[in-house]
């Protein structure tokens, strides 16, 4: 069960109205490695992953939809008081005749989102190996996005973003290592 409290994880700022930046941060919103594929990928891969470490999963995959939320507010305030014309010459022409301000799940480059993005082996060892290469995936994307801002106060919460993937990969590398043990355990007897 969750408990809903009803404000950002962190909060998200922008000192300028930039359509063009709007429209790199929708990789992160529907894009392959962006937050939606994470929280989904953690909650489905928990239901076959031993129970040392489910509570990792469940706990960071809540995150995930925590961060996919500031993305969304990002994205709103960055294009909120933008003009047609703006959002045609930032590239959202297209998005914009087809969901006006409305978010919807695709990448930066229009592909709708899939599940195809999110994998689930079975395999607990496996599929942590997946989710370390997921939050390194979006730890180098964030990377790249705070490379492309000079608003500071984008770059505040980028950051922020950047940082909770390290820390991801860390506790999944951590979780591996456990698994590791207890599987050469169960060998020696």
């Amino acid at each position: 069960m969750w408990i809903y409290e009803k404000k950002l994880q962190y909060p998200v700022r922008v000192s300028k109205c930039d359509p063009h930046m709007a429209k790199l941060l929708i990789e992160q919103y529907g894009g392959a490695d962006g937050e939606l594929a994470a929280a989904l990928r953690y909650l489905n891969q928990r239901y076959t992953i031993p129970d040392k470490v489910i509570g990792l999963l469940t706990d960071i995959g809540t995150e995930e939809f925590a961060h996919l939320e500031m993305i969304a507010t990002m994205i709103y305030k960055l294009t909120k008081d933008a003009t047609p014309d703006q959002l045609k010459a930032a590239g959202l022409g297209d998005y914009y005749v087809n969901h006006d301000s409305a978010l919807y799940y695709q990448n930066a480059a229009g592909v709708p989102w899939t599940a195809a993005y999110i994998q689930a082996k079975g395999d607990p060892i496996a599929d942590l190996y997946e989710d370390i290469a997921a939050e390194e995936k979006a730890r180098a994307t964030y990377q790249w996005l705070i490379d492309l801002t000079d608003d500071v106060d984008l770059q505040d919460g980028l950051k922020f973003l950047r940082e909770r993937e390290i820390i991801h990969s860390m506790r999944f590398r951590e979780a591996v290592e456990i698994l590791k043990c207890e599987r050469e355990a169960q060998k020696i007897f």
